[in-house]
């Protein structure tokens, strides 16, 4: 006779960190403990991403995080961050909490998260999203967007990034003529392969890629720069850096990664200047490698910024080979500068039609300038078109070109502003400590929990 034992597992177990630790939902927005920012902590059952969906939304908000500290150890999820609006100062409201609650969701099992909404972004509308990545040159966005508009695709939503010569782009189309999405097969297939060939124009070994799906209220919805940082990622940009020098040597940010033999995790460190979403773009790299972040530290000191990272991959290994390390320092690199885009930003507000894009992106290409970022948004009847370019022969702008260009496209309103995302916060260095001293108190704090239950 075969004899099967099978283990019994009280149900009320998964219960006992909630009882140990009360809701499994937690989180205030303090003003008064500190002078200069707005601390709000977030303390609540972990799950995969937390803390990622947390620094999500808050980035969403245009809030600059000053200052946080981390800690996801044994199933529960502790984090504080320091943040400020965009115009520097401490919130005056608590939408954030609200924001908050709705993103993680108030209780365990909450589905609501930024990649749960059944409406999204810029268009109430579903779309057909077209996903494309392949090796920039000068006017490939221009011929992108070119092949669209013969097709008669309308361009609702489009954003294009550009590094170490990678081109990723997203671009939300619906019919010219019907404004509905693009669900024909055939019709699919042949704009992918027009797209495919213009990607591909340039160098028959490239390893270009389009993809076509629907968006919107029945369709899946990605954060379009976590997808970006994927698209780029997949790409390659990471492989092909260039090392820089003088002005450009001093702001390349600084990555390390070591293994912490004592705690039995990987420790990655950044120290770079700081920026806008700096913080999203690090967490966001690390956790599409497969890494969970365990513990982390960040703080401001001036213009610049500090980042530790406590990780482990998700099997639990740290990394114990150099390729490995190498690899997780080259991507968190990449990650940092490829959303900096330093120099003119042009801008252009006006009435929505077909083909607009197109014929913008071609006067574009026809002065010289190449596309090297751009964000196109649709409000209702309105499109706003946002571009970063430089001088095809790598030379700054010539202003004398742009005006030209002004004049060119007149009465359209286009605004023209130097641009730099080097920011000082003037954010004390006191406020580094460290993360060693951070996780012990943690584990003290539990561990006083623990013992008062028993």
């Amino acid at each position: 006779m075969e004899v099967v034992y099978v283990p019994y597992f009280d149900p009320e177990f998964d219960k006992l960190i909630e009882r140990i630790r009360g809701p499994s939902f937690q989180a205030c927005v303090d003003n008064e403990s500190c002078e200069k920012c707005t601390v709000v902590k977030v303390d609540c059952v972990n799950k995969q991403d937390l803390l990622l969906k947390v620094v999500q939304v808050l980035t969403d908000m245009d809030l600059r995080i000053c200052k946080g500290y981390i800690s996801s150890d044994a199933g529960w999820f502790m984090d504080v961050f320091h943040v400020r609006n965009h115009q520097g100062k401490k919130l005056t409201d608590s939408t954030v909490l609200d924001h908050l609650q709705k993103a993680i969701g108030s209780k365990r099992g909450d589905r609501s998260s930024t990649e749960h909404k059944t409406c999204s972004s810029s268009s109430s509308q579903a779309v057909t999203a077209i996903e494309m990545r392949a090796t920039n040159r000068p006017g490939l966005f221009s011929e992108i967007s070119a092949v669209l508009a013969d097709l008669r695709c309308n361009v609702i939503e489009a954003h294009a990034w550009s590094h170490n010569d990678r081109l990723a782009c997203i671009v939300h189309i619906s019919d010219e003529l019907t404004s509905n999405p693009i669900e024909d097969p055939t019709r699919l297939a042949d704009i992918e392969d027009h797209l495919s060939t213009v990607l591909g124009a340039a160098n028959v070994n490239d390893t270009s890629d389009v993809r076509t799906g629907r968006q919107g209220c029945n369709g899946p919805i990605t954060n379009k720069e976590r997808r970006l940082h994927q698209l780029m990622l997949a790409n390659g940009d990471f492989g092909t850096q260039v090392d820089g020098k003088g002005e450009e040597e001093e702001r390349k940010p600084i990555v390390s990664v070591e293994r912490c033999n004592d705690k039995g995790y990987s420790m990655v460190t950044v120290e770079c200047k700081d920026r806008p979403k700096l913080l999203f773009d690090t967490v966001c790299t690390l956790t599409d490698m497969q890494y969970v972040i365990f513990h982390a530290s960040i703080a401001c000191n001036g213009s610049y910024t500090s980042q530790e990272y406590y990780i482990r991959h998700m099997d639990g290994r740290t990394m114990n080979t150099e390729g490995e390390k190498e690899r997780v320092t080259i991507c968190v690199e990449a990650a940092i500068e490829r959303r900096v885009c330093e120099g003119v930003r042009l801008e252009i507000c006006t009435q929505d039609r077909v083909g607009l894009l197109s014929d913008v992106t071609r006067l574009l290409r026809e002065h010289g300038l190449m596309v090297v970022r751009a964000d196109v948004m649709t409000e209702g009847e309105r499109v706003i078109n946002e571009f970063y370019v430089r001088d095809i022969s790598g030379n700054a702008v010539d202003m004398n070109v742009v005006e030209s260009m002004r004049k060119e496209i007149e009465p359209l309103p286009l605004q023209v502003t130097h641009e730099t995302l080097e920011t000082d916060l003037g954010i004390p260095g006191s406020y580094r400590q460290s993360l060693g001293d951070m996780l012990k108190s943690q584990i003290e704090k539990i561990s006083q929990n623990i013992i008062a239950i028993i």
